[in-house]
């Protein structure tokens, strides 16, 4: 049967995509995790999502037979593409059956959408920003996806590289064992925290963190605009990242460093509630949220969402004063390992650090590249 691609147009339509994978992989793949639903709607609608505002983008579902058999974004940030002096297009939220014809037609349908504007070439899996999705799995499949990561199945990679896509960068997850992590951090958080003027800040409820957001997104906004294809957050797009993460936030996994009230470091990490969002299928009101607050209490998994040192602040012993803060928190909880989400393989600094803590890697996502010339 052929197969045939059509750009999302109406409403009805944008709802099958958002529910494509869930009806692609919830029975077939235990380690998917539904998306938080609330926000996929938001995200896919140009009403809703400040990105849209200055990026182009298009919904690609694939037919056949009268059924939906795959689904493809392409993106085109202008303001990203400005900042870095760019000229860069996007493909993400790819996924589809196992099929080489359909993943082809995908793929040719986002590749010639962004031809059709100018662009030489695409790279993906991406989303707006680096807040979504990144990278596509190639390596821990058997591992259920943790908060913010992207699960495909074993066959999906396969598809793009038989595409002509080929490998632009990974980026590594590490597995912390928290029962193994040395002694010496305990010292060297002591010494640094004595040492100098710099203060630990912890939090006990989440309305104490609130004060503390926009502080940490500027941080953030500093600290990573030299990373792969990051661009600086607006207000709108922090405040959505604060609403989708907030309703799961544990205020006792925040940890921020400052100096004369001035935030100089923070790391973020949650419970892993992918067990509670599975159980209430991404939908978490008005019931599903207290599937994610008894799999936040059964966690035995701190999965770090967010951290960054500032620049003339790093290598003096930060990171390890949160990662011992973390641990002694995280095993006050009874969690025992640490997902470290995704970390640039050409960035050897964290890796080292995350070798340090005796840290292995256990999944791999891959950004893919393809030249349209």
């Amino acid at each position: 049967m052929s197969v045939e691609v059509r750009e999302v147009s109406t409403p009805k339509e944008r709802r099958l995509f958002i529910y494509f994978p869930e009806r692609l992989y919830e029975k077939r793949y235990p380690q998917w995790v539904h998306p938080i639903y609330k926000g996929q709607h938001e995200f896919f609608n140009p009403r809703k999502h400040n990105a849209w505002n200055f990026s182009d983008a298009a919904l690609f579902l694939a037919w056949r037979s009268g059924k939906v058999v795959g689904r493809v974004m392409s993106i085109i940030n202008h303001r990203l593409n400005e900042f870095h002096n760019i000229k860069e297009a996007r493909f993400g939220y790819f996924d589809c059956i196992d099929d080489g014809e359909v993943a082809r037609a995908l793929l040719s349908a986002a590749r010639n959408w962004v031809r059709e504007r100018g662009y030489t070439y695409i790279v993906g899996p991406l989303g707006f920003a680096n807040t979504d999705l990144q990278g596509m799995l190639v390596e821990g499949f058997e591992e259920r996806a943790s908060v913010g990561d992207a699960w495909h199945p074993p066959y999906t990679h396969k598809l793009v590289e038989a595409a002509g896509f080929r490998k632009e960068v990974d980026w590594v997850t590490y597995y912390v064992d928290f029962t193994c992590l040395p002694a010496v951090y305990a010292k060297i958080a002591r010494r640094v925290l004595s040492r100098n003027r710099y203060r630990l800040v912890e939090f006990a409820h989440r309305r104490e963190f609130k004060p503390w957001i926009k502080p940490v997104f500027v941080l953030m906004n500093e600290a990573y605009g030299s990373l792969h294809g990051f661009s600086p957050l607006t207000d709108a797009e922090i405040d959505k990242v604060v609403r989708d993460y907030l309703p799961i936030l544990d205020p006792r996994f925040g940890k921020l460093i400052t100096l004369d009230e001035e935030v100089v470091a923070f790391a973020v990490g949650v419970p892993d509630v992918s067990a509670g969002i599975r159980a209430a299928r991404g939908r978490l009101f008005p019931f599903g949220i207290f599937s994610v607050l008894r799999a936040r209490k059964r966690s035995r998994r701190l999965d770090m969402i967010l951290g960054a040192i500032k620049q003339g602040h790093r290598g003096r012993g930060l990171d390890v004063v949160m990662a011992n803060a973390l641990y002694v928190s995280a095993r006050k909880a009874g969690i025992t390992h640490a997902d470290s989400h995704n970390e640039l393989e050409s960035n050897t600094a964290m890796r080292g650090e995350m070798e340090k803590a005796g840290g292995r890697i256990y999944k791999r996502h891959r950004l893919y590249r393809k030249e349209l010339n």
